[in-house]
């Protein structure tokens, strides 16, 4: 019977220190997703034209998507997004992506994924249980630097605009086939429970202060300051 109970809970220890660390991956991606943001707007020249992400009405970023390489093709990323609210950017919630085409870049072993979501079209299917870009949602490879501006066709028609970083190169890309859907564990993890992905993202949830670093770095990143670096 002694034994028996020590092995319960040498179980349940090893069970609480498994949850520690996934809360700690998790805190340690939300935490990635506003410097990899903070990053690629610090480079106007190179980033995102402010008045492009300023009419943004959601952001994700997926840091360090892995790539499997040319021969098998085989993407996945997991990451966190936010929407625009009455009351300003929603508590993160988080997604997962799998597949798609990343042009050049695809050979890289980690790529940092950044969507726009232009309209409300666009944010429906992101509210959605699952949805394919290029599929359901219309995407496109999102203008950069100077030149880019909100006023293009591709940048008007698009309901998503898709960027990615690796090996230190910013470009648009074309996510076109891959899947993205919420991440139900990273959620558990992060608010201690189930929580709605939908809720997160339409501002039911109040952001813990867990989130708040990522959240400024969304602020700063979509504020006008933002907007007049970037001209």
């Amino acid at each position: 019977m002694k034994k028996l109970i020590g092995i319960g809970l040498l179980l349940a220890m090893s069970g609480f220190a498994m949850a520690a660390d996934e809360d700690a991956k998790v805190q340690e991606r939300v935490d990635k997703a506003g410097t990899v943001l903070t990053e690629i707007m610090s480079a106007p020249d190179k980033g995102i034209p402010g008045d492009v992400i300023e009419k943004a009405k959601c952001i994700a970023i997926i840091p360090g998507l892995v790539s499997g390489g040319f021969v098998v093709g085989a993407k996945h990323g997991r990451g966190v997004a936010t929407c625009r609210t009455a009351s300003g950017w929603s508590a993160p919630a988080f997604v997962d992506i799998t597949g798609g085409s990343y042009g050049l870049q695809i050979g890289a072993e980690k790529v940092d994924v950044v969507m726009l979501v232009m309209n409300d079209k666009g944010m429906q299917h992101l509210l959605s249980s699952k949805f394919q870009l290029g599929g359901e949602a219309g995407v496109a490879a999102g203008p950069v630097g100077r030149q880019g501006t909100a006023d293009t066709d591709v940048t008007l028609n698009a309901e998503i605009l898709t960027y990615s970083r690796a090996k230190g190169v910013f470009a648009g890309v074309d996510l076109s086939g891959a899947a993205v859907k919420p991440d139900d564990d990273s959620t558990k993890a992060f608010y201690g429970k189930m929580v709605s992905f939908r809720d997160a993202l339409t501002g039911q949830v109040q952001a813990p202060a867990a989130a708040q670093s990522f959240l400024a770095s969304v602020k700063q990143a979509t504020s006008g300051a933002a907007s007049a670096t970037a001209h």
